[in-house]
């Protein structure tokens, strides 16, 4: 545990690597799960996406927090050309989502909801992508090797695809992997 932050983080996420990202940070870490429908308002636009559902995730948690805990939810979009790319239903779908990010620019939006037994916070985070253009090959080769379906535009930045396909990035490189860490300890100071 981080020697200046002595709560336990309560995370209610399924991913791994938000998981590794806040354990590798020092942090003492439980898992926890929230069962809420990922849906949201047609008006919303880029980062009030991942905001608005990091804060119904964490409203949904109906149990007394303890003094040292804290609640952390978070969501990550990927947004391009005004439209929202959640995670793919399909391999299909994930193939014409790569396609879609191909050659073209894109917004990673983390929503982070981070809630005390006095206090409650939500914020979020942007990180601009830049792909290369992606072959069909590259693509499939991916599909074939990694799993796109759990992953926001159905890529992981760490991963192959991310090696061959990120021009470059301007923000936050865990950012893309799901999750801001730097800006969340910063957060998380201001709270205390």
């Amino acid at each position: 545990m981080l020697p200046y932050f002595k709560k336990k983080i309560l995370l209610a996420s399924q991913s791994p690597r938000r998981h590794q990202l806040i354990a590798d940070s020092g942090f003492e870490l439980e898992i926890i799960k929230i069962d809420v429908e990922e849906d949201f308002h047609p008006e919303l636009e880029g980062a009030e996406i991942p905001e608005y559902l990091a804060k119904k995730k964490s409203d949904a948690y109906t149990k007394d927090l303890s003094d040292d805990s804290l609640l952390v939810t978070a969501d990550t979009i990927v947004w391009v050309n005004g439209h929202v790319l959640n995670k793919p239903s399909s391999l299909l779908e994930a193939k014409e989502m790569l396609k879609t990010l191909s050659s073209n620019l894109h917004t990673v939006y983390t929503g982070v909801c981070v809630k005390s037994k006095t206090n409650t916070i939500v914020f979020s985070e942007a990180t601009n992508v830049y792909f290369n253009s992606l072959s069909d090959e590259m693509i499939d080769y991916y599909l074939e090797n990694y799993s796109p379906l759990d992953k926001a535009g159905a890529y992981g930045i760490q991963e192959f695809i991310g090696y061959v396909g990120i021009q470059k990035i301007e923000g936050c490189y865990y950012n893309v992997m799901g999750f801001p860490v730097s800006r969340f300890i910063h957060e998380i100071q201001a709270m205390q």
